[in-house]
């Protein structure tokens, strides 16, 4: 994602080392409804500049894409019910992510694939700020179709295989 620069915001708060990484034992959705409920009443409660931004990997969790989809519906829920909306967001990856109206395999998917289900944390401040500081934010989505097209699939993999 940072080699590749698919996600141009990610390289600063991953060169100041405030990602929080949280590895959940969850087995169940509300095992890791609990497990996000705890994490987001800590990002909110952590200094930004400690912590920016948490990656909630669940790796037993929700392996079913279409399972994993549906939660997130019950992961912005929890985001509102604890008063968070509008300062926290929730992104999603998965390993067999898939927008609507792509086949399994098409390259775009990629740009929201992970090795496991995860859960991403983000400040919506943050986030704001990035984009104001991007030249042109809005064409963030083309230039990662570009990237992953001329890429390809194995090249994808390829990457993937070499960490």
């Amino acid at each position: 994602m940072i080699g590749l620069n698919l996600c141009p915001f990610a390289k600063a708060v991953f060169i100041k080392d405030q990602i929080r990484y949280v590895v959940s034992t969850a087995q169940t959705p509300e095992e890791l409804l609990a497990d996000l409920a705890k994490e987001l009443e800590f990002l909110h409660q952590t200094d930004p500049e400690a912590v920016d931004t948490t990656l909630l990997i669940h790796p037993d969790a929700l392996r079913d894409f279409l399972d994993y989809n549906d939660f997130l519906d019950v992961a912005d829920a929890a985001v509102d019910e604890l008063e968070l909306d509008g300062e926290i967001q929730v992104a999603s990856f998965h390993p067999d992510y898939q927008f609507a109206d792509t086949e399994a395999d098409d390259i775009s998917n990629y740009t929201n694939r992970a090795p496991y289900p995860t859960l991403h944390l983000l400040r919506e401040i943050s986030v704001e700020r990035a984009v104001d500081a991007f030249p042109d934010a809005s064409e963030i989505f083309n230039k990662n179709m570009q990237t992953l097209h001329q890429l390809g699939l194995a090249g994808w993999q390829k990457i993937l295989r070499e960490g």
